[in-house]
């Protein structure tokens, strides 16, 4: 049993202002003093960032298509350990799923599985007293949600916010705050740059973000919702443990701790949280590389790891940074394990939309107009540092640029209606699908193990096909 109070923050649909509310109410919450903790339903690495800045610690993904139904709970648990409260912030409208499932992977799936209270977000800018219609229906449609109340948004006047209180205290919901239509002004960095504000700890991200809990704190009842938070059941599952899942590795032939370098910055890393837990407890030194700024990689790097999260607006500056390149193509030459995903896949290539990459991968990136997004229920397709040939897993896609040729002579993966896709060469994996590492600790254990069984010196090799 896990004493996590919670809340899962929502709406009827995308639009409503959940995503600042969320990153307000942290932020809110974190400057009295409350420790928080900030999570975000889906694979939105960039939402889950801006959550993170505010609470001050990582913020995390629960996406049930990525990690299974059955870690959602645990991951909050660990994720939340010691926090006064934990914030879940949905995706979509509350009965909303990316993949057709809202059954098992919908916020309000998310919210059942935590039995946790959820808190509606509503745009009530073009309504009366139909509010409460609204949001009867939501809360008699699954009789196992907890809808707590709710938070209006947008309100025109002290009149209209009457108004709506009345007409839903008239069917008994309560009401947690009311914010008027210029009280949560769009102060984010675009989101064109992804995490990087976060990342690379911006005085343009921390001030949007301080900005926001501001607003918050000043129409938002926080303690009745601390109360709500604090009224939740303590989760009946242990946390989940990097150290337990990655307990049955195989113990490394010494007792050196290869040292790992993860792409990131001051503000966090481009990878999920998770990653960084697990490489540790598998048994590395874990240190950050910096891809826009670091001109080497740090001192003994064995391997190096590229997350999904790093995006393609900074090819720019990824290719200025020339030194870095040489660097990262002699670690890949030499044999050492590179995991590169998204981004990190067109980096590795030998340019982009004209610009000179690191030039491991014989492939030249170009940007479309169209963006490639989804779930891939993929099987690898060869042997490698991340998966053994034949393993399945299950990643996600979102990016605009594309390679030709889309893989090399040994692909990475295969799925159902589509080419095989990504490049295996030595001791690279490289690949646009971005997988979550809760999911397959495994993948921990096989980078540790390859980064100690090269030797400290290895023979240069041509570049792959």
């Amino acid at each position: 049993m896990t004493v996590v109070p919670r809340l899962v923050l929502s709406a009827p649909s995308s639009g409503h202002g959940t995503n600042m509310l969320a990153i307000g109410l942290l932020a809110a919450l974190a400057d009295r003093g409350v420790p928080v903790a900030g999570f975000k339903v889906g694979p939105d690495r960039v939402d889950a960032a801006y959550l993170g800045l505010a609470a001050g610690r990582p913020g995390r993904t629960l996406d049930p298509r990525l990690v299974g139904a059955e870690r959602i709970a645990p991951l909050v648990a660990h994720g939340a350990a010691g926090a006064g409260l934990a914030v879940v912030q949905g995706s979509m409208g509350l009965y909303d799923s990316l993949t057709g499932h809202p059954e098992t992977e919908s916020t309000a799936a998310v919210a059942t599985a935590l039995r946790s209270p959820v808190v509606l977000v509503v745009d009530v800018a073009a309504m009366g007293q139909s509010v409460a219609a609204l949001v009867h229906g939501f809360r008699a449609y699954d009789e196992q949600l907890w809808l707590g109340g709710v938070i209006l948004n947008r309100v025109a006047s002290g009149r209209h916010e009457a108004l709506l209180r009345e007409a839903l205290d008239d069917i008994g919901v309560p009401v947690y705050g009311a914010l008027r239509r210029q009280d949560l002004p769009p102060v984010l960095p675009a989101r064109r740059h992804g995490t990087v504000p976060v990342v690379t700890a911006s005085t343009e991200a921390d001030r949007a973000v301080r900005r926001l809990g501001e607003a918050v704190a000043a129409t938002v009842d926080l303690e009745r919702l601390l109360g709500l938070a604090r009224s939740a059941p303590p989760l009946s599952v242990a946390a989940w443990s990097p150290e337990a899942e990655v307990g049955g590795a195989e113990a490394p032939a010494t007792g050196e701790r290869p040292l790992i370098a993860v792409a990131g910055g001051a503000g966090g890393g481009y990878s999920h949280a998770e990653t960084t837990e697990l490489l540790r407890a598998a048994g590395a030194e874990v240190v950050t590389l910096d891809p826009l700024h670091d001109e080497t990689l740090p001192a003994g790097t064995r391997a190096l790891v590229v997350g999904g999260s790093l995006p393609e607006s900074c090819a720019d500056r990824l290719s200025a940074n020339r030194r870095l390149c040489i660097a990262v193509a002699e670690l890949a030459r030499t044999g050492r394990p590179v995991v590169a995903e998204g981004t990190g896949l067109l980096w590795l290539a030998r340019e982009l939309d004209g610009l000179p990459m690191c030039g491991v991968l014989d492939a030249i990136g170009s940007s479309r107009d169209g963006l490639v997004v989804g779930y891939r229920a993929a099987t690898a397709a060869t042997d490698s540092v991340v998966a053994a040939a034949g393993a399945t897993v299950t990643g996600h896609k979102e990016h605009r640029a594309v390679l030709t040729p889309r893989a090399g002579q040994r692909p990475a993966w295969t799925w159902d209606g589509g080419s095989p896709e990504g490049f295996v060469w030595r001791g690279v994996h490289a690949s646009q699908l971005t997988l979550h590492w809760a999911a397959h600790p495994q993948l921990a254990a096989r980078m540790v193990a390859a980064a100690q069984a090269v030797p400290a010196e290895s023979p240069a090799g041509g570049v792959p096909a």
